[in-house]
């Protein structure tokens, strides 16, 4: 296994100098790191990222063609969607309930009320029970996930008691001060309602059985108490009940009912833009606005343009809302689980939290550069820090090296989440920038395939919404470093880029092609074969002046060359196999740079099978076979390349020992065999071919150094003498 496969990483630092660590693409890795690093071939390197690319951008066997970043995306589930989410913002304003009015002190209207009670969905079968503990005990504590409805249920609770008015009591009331903010329930006329949203909670001033005591006896016999806390509250000795959240079709169905009567709600719930939203894991208070769109709609205030853009939006708003929040629901370190969450979406669970962690430690530093960074180590559990991400846990098959392996992974519900959560970081906080960077060169230096990968496709939904900012800041330090890593991982962000639909990608390859900087025209080679099967004519160019310009340094780089042939190799082994075939014979024989190109890449695509199986069917010969049942050029044009590298003095040996491997794979396979034999017969238009061919067959070993197989003695009689 190669330093490139290594399956651990640089540990996190707490410190170190932000600027060198950006210039040089990595810190802490010392010389260690350089003696270990080596280039990874190019086919393995494809393997991994189209084993590891987000969803999202659909690299390898999904083609991408618009989806989240604009057009329509036929890769990604629930329904397709259009629209621009990274480069423009629709205008359309929903307000789903900001913190801030939630949290607001002072009297609740009775027409609220009124209004909440005609509309409520109670999701908990027990909620008639709470109302008669209410009742009771005058204090309840409801329990439930964030933006789950739990401000409704409150009051709701209060309604069903009877209590008037309702006052909500400011959120920067502490527990010990609960009972202080009453004022006094029994001076009151009626039954008198308290409500305490999202009460605060803190290491060392948890929420205490004492303290709803005194609340209770402060607020005597008519008067009544209902307490919302999150997930991660801290409660001593608190009985709760446990609030979820009603489901959005529920909700939606509701709040219809009353806007536009029971009649209207069939017909306007079989509406397909309802449809794709009730797809999506919507909140309660979004179904709720959603509702009161479709009322305006149904009254042709709002046109179905409206319709399909809300779930987008109400997605932007709570990504902004998750950002703007100042602590007081999301801590810093909640919010680098986000980023993390957004970078690794449908990976391991645990790789995300732990590089969470390290981002935490970047953030903090920005924050605060005077104060030590420290990172918990034991922290939220996993379910209530998913709960409060929207994301969800699930278990599957992680591609490695080593074969797949079976690990707990995390996801966003909304897989549309990961691309908008990261544009808004880059382009909405710009202060995170410095952090984020520092984070993304430690992970493209980190062992795992998979991390590195990740940091890639992160950086390309950067520089889809930001293309000079994410090449000044990582890209272009990534190709100049001296380590193959980084810029490999500079190779993937450009190719992800590019997908996404990234304007300028392939010039940018094509100057740095026949730049003076070795590093970069490594770079620009390898993103070529990757990119070069939509344009695959341009490519050759672009790799023919790298050949030539190479050719003619007075000491060309050798790994240069190899990596040309590993481009050719992948743009060969492409859907667009058939053309590059045929630009590649165009100009086989213009110059030396241009066959050693040709050849160079033809040999390296010949030795590949399928499933990169020892005696796999070889994928060229399968080409060959299937264009010559098909009866295209292809057929003759790989005839041609084998026989001028039969008779090229630098690529005979390679072209011989690729022809044992495959003789040794005939061996094991019939189909193999007669394609094979079909092919040999194209290589013999002379005597010297077939010479060389037969000598081949007679004297080749077989596995294990053992006498040749019996399958070379079946082709040797099927040579055909010319």
């Amino acid at each position: 296994m190669s330093a490139e496969e290594q399956p651990h990483g640089p540990q996190p630092s707490a410190g170190g100098d932000q600027t060198s660590e950006a210039q040089n693409g990595h810190q802490g890795d010392g010389e260690a790191a350089e003696e270990t690093d080596q280039p990874q071939p190019a086919w393995a390197a494809r393997r991994d990222l189209a084993n590891h690319t987000p969803r999202t951008m659909g690299f390898g066997d999904a083609q991408i063609d618009g989806g989240v970043f604009g057009g329509i995306n036929y890769g990604i589930g629930g329904g397709t969607f259009s629209g621009d989410i990274l480069l423009g913002k629709t205008e359309i304003i929903y307000q789903f309930g900001t913190s801030s009015a939630l949290h607001a002190s002072g009297e609740i209207a009775q027409s609220t009320l009124e209004e909440l009670s005609a509309c409520f969905v109670p999701a908990c079968a027990d909620f008639e029970a709470w109302v008669d503990r209410l009742r009771e005990d005058h204090v309840l504590v409801v329990s439930g996930p964030y933006y789950a409805g739990r401000r409704t249920a409150a009051l709701m609770l209060l309604h069903r008691v009877g209590a008037h008015p309702v006052q909500a009591i400011g959120r920067d009331t502490t527990p010990g001060q609960l009972a202080a903010g009453l004022g006094g329930g029994e001076a009151r006329d009626g039954r008198t309602g308290h409500v305490l949203c999202d009460l605060i909670t803190e290491p060392g001033r948890p929420l205490r059985e004492a303290d709803l005591l005194a609340a209770r006896k402060e607020l005597g016999k008519d008067a009544y108490l209902v307490i919302t806390v999150g997930p991660t509250a801290l409660l001593e000795d608190v009985p709760v009940v446990s609030w979820r959240a009603p489901l959005p079709r529920d909700v939606l169905s509701a709040h219809l009912g009353v806007l536009v009567g029971e009649d209207n709600v069939a017909e306007l719930m079989s509406l397909p833009a309802v449809t794709a939203f009730l797809e999506r894991s919507h909140q309660p208070r979004e179904a709720a606005e959603f509702a009161r769109l479709l009322a305006r709609y149904a009254a042709g205030e709002a046109d179905a343009a409206q319709l399909g853009d809300f779930s987008l939006v109400a997605l932007e708003n709570q990504v902004q809302e998750w950002f703007e929040d100042d602590g007081t629901v999301l801590h810093l370190r909640d919010k680098a689980f986000l980023v993390a969450l957004a970078a690794f979406d449908e990976g391991p669970y645990a790789l995300t939290a732990e590089l969470s962690d390290l981002l935490y430690v970047f953030l903090q530093e920005t924050e605060n550069g005077a104060r030590f960074p420290t990172v918990p180590v034991f922290g939220t559990h996993i379910g209530k820090r998913l709960q409060l991400a929207r994301a969800r846990r699930f278990e599957d098959e992680e591609a490695t090296e080593w074969g797949p392996v079976r690990q707990v992974k995390a996801a966003y519900r909304d897989e549309r989440a990961s691309l908008v959560l990261l544009r808004e970081m880059w382009t909405g906080h710009p202060s995170a920038r410095p952090a984020l960077v520092r984070w993304l060169q430690r992970l493209a230096g980190d062992g795992r395939p998979f991390v590195r990968t990740r940091a890639a496709s992160t950086v390309a939904v950067l520089a889809h919404t930001d293309l000079p900012s994410a090449m000044a800041l990582v890209i272009e330090p990534w190709a100049s470093s001296s380590l193959y890593r980084h810029r490999l991982v500079a190779v993937n962000a450009l190719t992800l880029a590019h997908f996404l639909g990234t304007p300028n990608v392939p010039r940018i390859l094509d100057a740095w092609c026949e730049s003076d900087d070795s590093p970069l025209r490594w770079v620009a080679i390898r993103a070529h074969g990757l990119i070069g099967p939509e344009r695959p004519f341009e490519t050759l160019a672009a790799l023919r002046a790298a050949a030539r310009h190479q050719a003619g340094q007075p000491e060309p780089d050798e790994d240069l060359s190899g990596q040309l042939a590993e481009s050719v190799e992948l743009l060969l082994l492409s859907p667009a196999g058939d053309d590059v075939l045929a630009g590649l014979l165009r100009t086989l024989h213009d110059d030396r740079p241009a066959t050693e190109l040709a050849l160079g890449g033809f040999i390296s695509a010949c030795r590949r099978t399928e499933q990169d199986e020892r005696h796999g069917q070889p994928l060229v010969l399968s080409w060959y076979a299937r264009a010559s049942a098909a009866r295209t050029p292809a057929a003759t044009g790989i005839a041609e390349l084998w026989r001028t590298a039969l008779e090229n003095r630098d690529h005979t040996r390679d072209a011989l020992d690729v022809l044992r491997r495959w003789v040794l794979s005939a061996n094991h396979d019939p189909g193999t065999e007669w394609a094979l034999a079909a092919l040999l017969c194209s290589l013999v238009t002379t005597s010297s071919e077939h010479q060389r061919l037969s000598h081949l067959l007679r004297t080749m070993p077989g596995e294990d150094g053992t006498d040749p197989p019996p399958v070379a003695g079946r082709l040797l009689a099927a040579l055909p003498h010319p």
